[in-house]
């Protein structure tokens, strides 16, 4: 009999105020792969299995709260090429990045675009007018929203969807 292998998944925390070293020592001791962007100090992401979703948050239950489905209180996935975008980017090592704080509906203003060229090249998200600049945002639909510096228009491509 072929045994049942859970898939693992991104999941977004809210670390409560100076208790992101304890999580990620439990992260590292267990061997969960995780993010912990620099520009958010109080967001962390973990892609593990449900089950250990479940006995991480019972653990931590005292220094941090799971993102969840407003209607069902179901944990929030997030897809793979959301997580994948939001890691490059958050990751590019660019002085200029901005976290906006959670994902609100304004940050989605006009089409979708890729970066065709420079550090961000790959990358997709939408442009937004931040201080007189065109800046991309990256989001986590429901968690949070990050702006890299000024994108020049010739590198970018409307998305077709």
């Amino acid at each position: 009999m072929e045994e049942f292998e859970e898939k693992k998944r991104w999941y977004a925390a809210k670390v409560y105020y100076n208790r992101m070293e304890p999580i990620r020592s439990q992260l590292v001791e267990d061997k969960a792969e995780y993010f912990i962007p620099e520009v958010i100090s109080s967001l962390a992401f973990i892609h593990v299995t449900d089950s250990y979703l479940k006995r991480f948050e019972q653990d931590n239950f005292s220094r941090l709260w799971i993102y969840r489905d407003p209607l069902t209180h179901i944990p929030s996935a997030i897809p793979e090429r959301e997580m994948e975008v939001f890691i490059f980017v958050c990751s590019s090592g660019e002085q200029g990045l901005t976290f906006l704080g959670d994902d609100r509906p304004e940050y989605h203003q006009g089409d979708l675009v890729r970066v065709t060229d420079g550090p961000f090249k790959g990358a997709e998200g939408h442009i937004k007018r931040i201080k007189k600049d065109r800046r991309l945002v990256v989001s986590i639909r429901g968690v949070a929203a990050v702006a890299t510096t000024f994108i020049h228009p010739q590198f970018l491509e409307v998305v077709k969807r």
